[in-house]
């Protein structure tokens, strides 16, 4: 508002509109990715005998008019527009740097001769990782390796959003691998409630893998159908020892159960022995006889009977 006879103009606030110019800024833009489109190609058996009726035409034409000879590289531009796409196999066409679309169809086509065909492989493909050496999740070094079946679902995300689709597998494979044994310890007996072991749990492990995998090659368009550890053992420098501890885990369970079938045959026997009135015993001659069995049920060499001839 003006002040009267003041001569002051008004001042109007541009805090509104700062506020409303700097919401409307965005973030700066991120490299789209690209998404396949299907190309309709024109058959190559009728373009080729219409090629080589206009051949015998255009011969006599210069023939009989010299100066016809001047169209003489439009014969020579349409052989390049030829090409055979075999099965489970693409061509991707770009012209002039534009991407026109993806030939999958299998069969002897023809389209623009200036058009550039790269070729892309949809077919099923095995990638056997490298053994890498790495820590699980307690920090034990362990040597692990896998296997990855994968192929191509976008070929237009393969050809443009990465640099080598085939190394971008290997690379991300050997990256998911490591992050997957950094997850999980390599045997159930290291740490106490883990039910998901790198040895033990194969179908989940592989599950979780896949899964890693498969996000982290979406941005190339391609699938991972499978992937599985084909290798799997501790690092050289700590097997003996892991070896050690692995076998006696094992002969403290073995022990375990022959202990505990030990002690009920033991029960048993006396409970039968007492139902039956097969015997009398008294405390003394009970805990002697239960010393006797369990010594037989539990040792491992075999039992030598005494036989008392005298009190």
């Amino acid at each position: 508002m003006a002040l009267a006879g003041t001569g002051i103009l008004p001042i109007h606030s541009n805090k509104g509109s700062t506020m409303e110019h700097d919401s409307a800024v965005t973030e700066p833009n991120i490299l789209d990715s690209s998404r396949e489109q299907p190309y309709s190609a024109i058959g190559g058996w009728g373009v080729l005998f219409t090629y080589i009726i206009g051949l015998v035409v255009f011969c006599l034409a210069v023939a009989r008019f010299p100066l016809a000879a001047l169209l003489a590289p439009l014969p020579l531009i349409v052989p390049f527009g030829f090409m055979v796409v075999y099965p489970n196999m693409s061509r991707v066409l770009i012209l002039f740097g534009d991407y026109k679309g993806t030939l999958r169809k299998d069969g002897f086509w023809w389209v623009n001769p200036f058009l550039a065909k790269h070729k892309v492989s949809v077919r099923v493909h095995n990638f056997d990782g490298s053994t890498l050496k790495v820590n699980d999740l307690l920090g034990n070094p362990i040597e692990i390796a896998a296997v990855v079946v994968w192929r191509v679902e976008d070929t237009a995300r393969a050809m443009f959003d990465v640099e080598d689709y085939a190394h971008y597998v290997h690379v991300q494979s050997d990256s998911a691998v490591r992050q997957l044994a950094s997850l999980h310890p390599y045997d159930d007996f290291q740490v106490e409630g883990v039910t998901t072991t790198l040895r033990g749990s194969t179908e989940v492990v592989s599950s979780e893998l896949q899964e890693l995998l498969g996000k982290r090659l979406e941005q190339a368009g391609i699938t991972v159908l499978e992937a599985r550890l084909n290798h799997l053992a501790y690092a050289p420098e700590i097997a003996s020892a892991m070896l050690q501890r692995q076998q006696a885990s094992a002969i403290v369970a073995a022990r375990q159960t022959i202990v505990d079938g030990a002690v009920g045959m033991v029960d048993m026997a006396l409970k039968r022995l007492g139902d039956d009135d097969v015997l009398q015993l008294d405390e003394q001659a009970k805990a002697r006889l239960v010393g006797n069995l369990l010594v037989v049920l539990c040792g491992q060499s075999s039992a030598e009977p005494v036989i008392q001839t005298g009190n």
